[in-house]
C-alpha cells in the first residue's frame, strides 16, 4: 500500500506542477511555502503527516485550490470517494475552470453512485471548460451517451423473474460460473469452499456437478481427482457431451503464467489427468474462463495477454492438426479499453454472450449478446437491459439449449449465501437459435461391442461442418447439439466399419424430443450395405443436387482409406411411373455416384454400378414416406 501511494504523490507532484505551469493560484507566499513542505511530507510517504500539513495551508489561505485537489486525487485514488468528492467540490467553488478535470472526477464519482443527473452536469461541466485534451473530451462523451443509455433502459426494463436453483445446488458458500451440457442433465460450476489442511490460510475453489433426476437436482457434489486438487480449480466449461472439460488453475507447477487453462477428458466414469493447454493459448499472463464450441475444436476465453485492446479481452483458439492454434483477438466489437471476460459461446455456435465494463452499460460489468456474422465478425453487442444488468457487477451468466432460460451468479437478498445461481426466462430478442440434440450408443452390429467413433454434423445447404464429437470409447455414448432452421447430413465413421449416414430436417423448427439413437455399426465385409442417406437428385432426374456433395466426399475418402475394397453403387426407385422409367431413372442416379467417384480419382475397376428400379423396395409403397424410404441409393461392398 505505502508504495503505492507512494508512486500517487510523485504523479500528484507532477500534476500539481502542470497546473499551476510554474505558479500558484494563491500568491500568499507564506501558504505556498507550507504547501511545498506538506508535499515534501507527501513525497517521502508520511501521508497521514502530509495531509495535516496540507490542511494548515488552507488557514493561511482559504483559496489555495491546490489544496482540496491535491486531497481530492488522493482520496479519490486511495477509494475514498466521499472524502474525494468533498473536497473536489471545494475546489470548483474556489474556481470552476481552474484544473477543468476535476469535473471529469465529480462525474464519475456520481455515475459510480447512479446519481446520473448530477453525473450529467459535470461531464458537461468538463466539457464546457477542456477544449484540448482528446482522450478526456473523448471519456465524457460516451460517459453522457452512458448515462442517456441508462435513462432509457430504466424507461424500458426487460421481462426479468430470477429463481434460486435452490439448496441442491447453492450452499452457504459461493457458487458461480456455471456450465452445462446439451441435454441440460449435468451442471458444473465452481464452488469457493472453506479452508482445509492442505490450505489453511485461504478459501479453495473446487468444481461441483449437479445431475437431473426426473426434472430435479441432485445435491450438487465436489467432482473427483484429479479434476480437483488441494489447489484452486474453476472458471470452467464442459463440453456439449460431457465428455471434455476445459478449467482454470493458478500458481501451477509448470504453468506458463499466472493462471492457465487446462484439459480434462472422460473415459467411462474416469477422468484424465489435467493438461496444461501450454503455448500458444497459455502465456505468462492471465488465461480463463473458457467456453468450447459445439463445432469440437474452436475455444472461446478471456485473458489479459499482449496484443489486446484493453486490460482482459476475449480471444479464441481452434484445434487443428493436432495443436492448439496462435489464438485470435475478437476484435472491436467485442473488445473495448475496459475489461471483457466470462465469454459464453452458445450451443448454437452463433450467439456469444459475455460481461464488459466497457460498452455502454448500467455500470460496472453488464452482461452483453453479439451474433457471429463470419468467422471473424460479429455484431455490435447488445446490452441485456435493466434489470438484469444493474449498477453493480453483472457477469458469469449462461443460456440453456432451447434459448429460453438463462443461468446467472448472484449475491442478491434472499439467497442461501453468498453469490447464489439463478436461472431466469431470457426474453425473446435476446434468446439464441434454439437447439436440440442428438444422443444415443455407438456398438458393433455383430457383437454389440460399444465403439469408439467419431460423429460429425453437416450442414447439407453449404456442406460445412457444424458440429463434431467422440463416442466415449468405454460405453460407446455420444451426445452432439444441432441448432435449428437447418438440415443435417449425420456422418459417424469408425475405423474397419462402414461409415452410417443419416439426414435430419430441422428447416421448419424444433422438435418435441431430442433424437434419441442407437447406432449400430457394420463391418467391412463383403455383403454389407447402407443407404446413402444424403444423396439428392432433382425430382425425376439423375442431376445431383449440391446438398449431396458432403455425403459424396464421404464416399470418396472411405474409398481412399479403404484401397482394398470394390463396391456396388445400385440406384432404387418407388412404383410411380411406368417400369422403364424407372429402370432408366435407377442406372442414370446410380451411374452419377459413380462418376462423381471417378472424377475424384477413384479407379472404375473399383466401383460397379447398377439400377434396380422398383424391384427391391424395402418399405410400403402405399404411403408418401413409404415410397420415399424405397427412393434410395445405396453402396455394398462386394470385394
Amino acid at each position: 500500500m505505502k508504495k503505492h501511494l507512494l508512486l500517487f504523490a510523485i504523479a500528484l507532484c507532477v500534476a500539481i506542477s502542470g497546473i499551476a505551469q510554474n505558479s500558484y493560484y494563491s500568491k500568499n507566499k507564506k501558504a505556498i511555502t507550507q504547501f511545498e513542505k506538506a508535499m515534501n511530507v507527501l513525497y517521502s510517504g508520511k501521508f497521514k503527516q502530509g495531509i495535516l500539513e496540507l490542511e494548515k495551508v488552507m488557514t493561511i489561505d482559504p483559496n489555495f485550490i491546490e489544496v482540496p485537489l491535491t486531497l481530492g486525487d488522493y482520496y479519490f485514488d486511495s477509494k475514498d470517494t466521499l472524502q474525494a468528492l468533498q473536497n473536489y467540490e471545494k475546489a470548483t467553488l474556489i474556481s470552476e475552470s481552474y484544473y477543468p478535470i476535476v469535473w471529469l472526477r465529480i462525474g464519475d464519482i456520481y455515475k459510480e453512485a447512479g446519481e446520473n443527473d448530477k453525473a450529467e452536469a459535470s461531464y458537461r461541466k468538463f466539457l464546457s471548460y477542456e477544449k484540448k485534451d482528446k482522450k478526456n473530451i473523448s471519456l465524457a462523451t460516451f460517459n453522457l451517451e452512458e448515462i442517456a443509455f441508462r435513462r432509457w433502459a430504466y424507461a424500458h426494463p426487460v421481462p426479468f423473474d430470477p429463481k434460486n436453483m435452490g439448496s441442491a445446488v447453492n450452499s452457504r458458500y459461493d457458487e458461480y460460473l456455471p456450465s452445462l451440457t446439451a441435454d441440460e442433465q449435468t451442471l458444473v460450476f465452481t464452488r469457493k469452499v472453506p479452508p482445509r489442511e492442505a490450505q489453511p490460510s485461504t478459501n479453495e475453489e473446487d468444481l461441483f456437478v449437479a445431475i437431473k433426476d426426473n426434472g430435479q437436482w441432485t445435491a450438487a457434489e465436489r467432482m473427483p481427482a484429479p479434476l480437483n486438487s488441494d489447489g484452486n480449480e474453476g472458471a470452467e466449461c464442459v463440453s456439449q457431451d460431457g465428455h471434455v472439460m476445459f478449467f482454470t488453475a493458478c500458481d501451477r507447477k509448470g504453468g506458463q503464467g499466472s493462471c492457465d487453462l487446462y484439459l480434462c477428458t472422460l473415459k467411462g466414469d474416469k477422468w484424465s489427468a489435467p493438461r496444461n493447454l501450454g503455448n500458444p493459448v497459455n502465456t505468462g499472463g492471465w488465461e480463463t474462463q473458457p467456453s468450447f464450441s459445439i463445432d469440437g475444436k474452436t475455444l472461446y476465453f478471456a485473458s489479459n495477454r499482449r496484443g489486446g485492446k484493453g486490460g482482459n479481452d476475449i480471444w479464441k483458439t481452434v484445434f487443428r492438426n493436432g495443436r492448439w492454434s496462435e489464438p485470435i483477438n475478437l476484435g472491436d466489437s467485442i473488445n473495448t479499453p475496459g475489461d471483457e471476460k466470462c465469454p459464453f459461446i452458445h450451443y448454437d455456435d452463433q450467439t456469444l454472450y459475455f460481461a464488459s465494463n466497457g460498452h455502454k452499460g448500467m455500470g460496472g460489468f453488464d452482461i452483453y449478446y453479439s451474433r457471429k456474422i463470419d468467422e471473424n465478425t460479429w455484431s455490435k453487442p447488445k446490452n441485456l437491459g435493466y434489470p438484469i444488468n444493474t449498477k453493480d457487477d453483472d457477469a458469469s451468466m449462461i443460456v440453456s439449449p432451447s434459448g429460453t432460460t438463462a443461468i446467472f451468479s448472484s449475491d442478491r437478498a434472499g439467497g442461501l449465501g453468498g453469490l447464489d445461481l439463478y436461472q431466469f426466462e431470457l426474453y425473446k430478442e435476446a434468446q439464441p437459435l434454439a437447439v436440440t440434440y442428438m444422443k444415443g450408443i455407438v456398438c458393433d452390429q455383430k457383437t454389440n461391442a460399444k465403439l469408439a467413433a467419431t460423429v460429425r454434423v453437416i450442414d447439407v445447404a453449404d456442406g460445412k461442418e457444424v458440429a463434431t464429437t467422440s463416442s466415449d470409447p468405454v460405453k460407446g455414448t455420444f451426445l452432439i447439439s444441432l441448432p435449428v432452421n437447418r438440415n443435417y447430413a449425420i456422418n459417424i465413421s469408425c475405423d474397419k466399419y462402414l461409415f452410417y449416414s443419416e439426414n435430419i430436417e430441422l428447416q421448419n423448427g424444433t422438435p418435441d424430443k431430442p433424437f434419441l439413437v442407437n447406432i449400430f455399426m457394420k463391418p467391412i465385409e463383403v455383403g454389407e450395405s447402407i443407404v446413402l442417406k444424403n444423396i439428392f437428385f432433382e425430382t425425376g432426374s439423375a442431376e445431383l443436387k449440391n446438398e449431396s456433395v458432403a455425403e459424396l466426399n464421404k464416399l470418396v475418402q472411405f474409398m481412399a482409406k479403404n484401397p482394398q475394397i470394390r463396391i456396388e453403387i445400385s440406384g432404387h426407385t418407388d412404383n410411380v411411373g411406368s417400369d422403364a422409367m424407372n429402370q432408366k431413372l435407377s442406372e442414370d442416379r446410380a451411374n452419377a455416384v459413380a462418376n462423381y467417384l471417378f472424377d475424384k480419382g477413384i479407379d472404375r475397376q473399383r466401383v460397379r454400378s447398377v439400377g434396380y428400379g422398383k424391384t427391391r423396395p424395402i418399405d410400403t409403397n402405399d404411403t408418401e414416406q413409404g415410397r420415399a424410404n424405397n427412393r434410395r441409393t445405396m453402396f455394398e461392398i462386394i470385394k
